[in-house]
């Protein structure tokens, strides 16, 4: 049966999962990559990047298992491109170049419609313009042709409203050696322990402690 899940999501030790001011020099806000420092040195991430001499540790291992058996992800529309309001035209194709990491399809969340994109690799970006449960029921059905499961990417706004709603079944957070102080906190006015959640694992990387969290 097919889960949802957020996987390899980067928090601080505030609870912050992307600092504030995203812009196009910020893509994850002001001092967001800090987050993600214990990702950047991995093998798995220096693959996606076209280079070599990434680190074969257990921060990859969690890199690595955090794509597994994964059919669909749903992306809020901050996580696609810092556009905003109506799309001016179809030249905003993505932070990732013409070949995303996702190489599935991809629920894009939005208030405005677009056509759906293309991309090399697997990849489409589908803009759904219908909510949080059309995501999720398009996203579904997508992964359940392979018996796969759906990862929810983010950002904090949209893992927070699927938490909401009851629709997560499992999380692993990488928590980072970080303060950021100001952002979007993924934690703020949430209770996971009545949301029903409970840590099942932890694992010790390299430069993130990785948190496994499931419903009951």
């Amino acid at each position: 049966m097919s889960k949802v899940k957020v996987a390899a999501f980067s928090i601080s030790l505030d609870g912050f999962g992307a600092g504030p001011r995203q812009d196009l020099q910020n893509p994850l806000g002001v001092r967001g990559t800090e987050l993600h420092g214990w990702f950047f040195h991995t093998d798995i991430f220096k693959k996606m990047q076209g280079q070599s001499g990434g680190t074969n540790d257990i921060d990859n291992q969690m890199a690595a298992q955090s794509f597994d058996n994964v059919g669909a992800w749903i992306l809020g529309r901050n996580m696609f491109g810092p556009i905003r309001g109506e799309w001016k035209d179809d030249s905003w194709r993505g932070w990732w170049g013409e070949n995303p990491l996702y190489h599935t399809p991809v629920f894009v969340l939005t208030h405005h419609a677009r056509a759906p994109l293309a991309m090399e690799g697997g990849t489409t970006f589908h803009f759904v313009t219908d909510g949080l449960d059309s995501a999720l029921q398009q996203a579904k059905a997508a992964a359940n042709n392979n018996n796969k499961d759906v990862r929810i990417g983010g950002g904090v706004s949209v893992i927070r409203q699927y938490l909401l709603a009851g629709q997560i079944d499992e999380m692993h957070l990488a928590l980072s050696p970080v303060l950021l102080g100001e952002g979007e906190n993924l934690f703020s006015g949430l209770n996971l322990h009545q949301l029903g959640f409970t840590i099942v694992r932890t694992v010790p990387g390299e430069n993130a402690t990785h948190l496994f969290l499931k419903k009951k």
